[in-house]
């Protein structure tokens, strides 16, 4: 490697990786090196630009804890997420979209039709829906996981002054395939301002909004795990959203639940709203 130049150290890096056992990283190695080299090229990287970089990803590193995850941010500011969302989406599944930095795990299991909402503000809401397979067959037992921010767009994860387990639970379908929990209609909220990837929005204009959402991880065995968001039709950030995140199919409308309204389940108290949501799992493997 005595006689490296701009001709030939993008080949010599790559190379570097051709004793990795494990065939598909040595694959994603050597084509990074490839890209990355070639994008250096293309904008004329300088020392300044290496060293901000490097600075940005370290405070990156910094902020990132067990309840906020920046890099999983920056993934989805760059439409990174998203690309590989869509790229990996099974044809007859219901739409992926981006998991976001605040998912935290084992919510607590509730039964069918529990309020989420507790004292919270916002106007209340029956989310309800069918698990159903691609051929349309009810899942019964399969498992939903729902998380969202409250109306001043913070996660529970994120604010110490909120319960832990404020508007996030799990919950296993019924021998119909439904799920139904009554919680308050998610409002639109900016992306968290106060890292670098915060900067970086607020130092090119970008706009840091997220349109209304409710996160779901739906899983039943013998299918693949979708990952995915429930938008609200009519928020004004559908078409800018920071994170690249809605999809047409993604994208429901709240209709008013009326007193003479039957629910699909018992609930303890009586909802403003009903959001139904179906959603269609991937047969594993399919």
């Amino acid at each position: 490697m005595r006689d490296l130049d701009l001709g030939t150290i993008t080949d010599a890096a790559a190379e570097s990786w051709r004793d990795t056992p494990n065939a598909r990283l040595r694959h994603v190695l050597e084509r990074l090196v490839i890209h990355l080299h070639d994008f250096a090229r293309d904008v004329s990287l300088t020392h300044e630009d290496w060293r901000a970089a490097l600075d940005f990803l370290t405070e990156c590193g910094r902020i990132t804890d067990d309840s906020r995850n920046e890099f999983a941010l920056l993934s989805d500011v760059l439409g990174l997420t998203s690309l590989v969302d869509l790229a990996n989406a099974a044809p007859d599944a219901t739409a992926g979209s981006v998991l976001g930095p605040f998912y935290a795990e084992n919510s607590p299991v509730v039964p069918l039709g529990a309020d989420i909402a507790g004292d919270n503000p916002g106007e209340t809401v029956l989310l309800t829906g069918m698990v159903r397979d691609g051929d349309g067959t009810p899942i019964p037992g399969a498992l939903v996981d729902l998380w969202q921010a409250d109306t001043r767009g913070n996660y529970a994860v994120q604010d110490p002054s909120l319960p832990a387990e404020n508007l996030r639970c799990r919950q296993y379908t019924d021998d119909a395939g439904r799920y139904a929990v009554v919680t308050v209609l998610p409002a639109p909220y900016s992306i968290p301002m106060d890292g670098p990837v915060g900067a970086l929005l607020a130092a090119t204009r970008r706009s840091p909004w997220r349109p209304a959402h409710i996160h779901v991880i739906a899983s039943a065995e013998g299918h693949a795990p979708l990952v995915t968001e429930l938008f609200i039709a009519d928020d004004p950030h559908l078409d800018s959203d920071a994170v690249f995140g809605v999809r047409a199919g993604l994208v429901f409308l709240p209709r008013r639940f009326t007193e003479k309204e039957a629910s699909p389940v018992p609930l303890t108290r009586q909802p403003r709203w009903r959001l139904d949501a179906d959603i269609t799992l991937a047969r594993r493997g399919a």
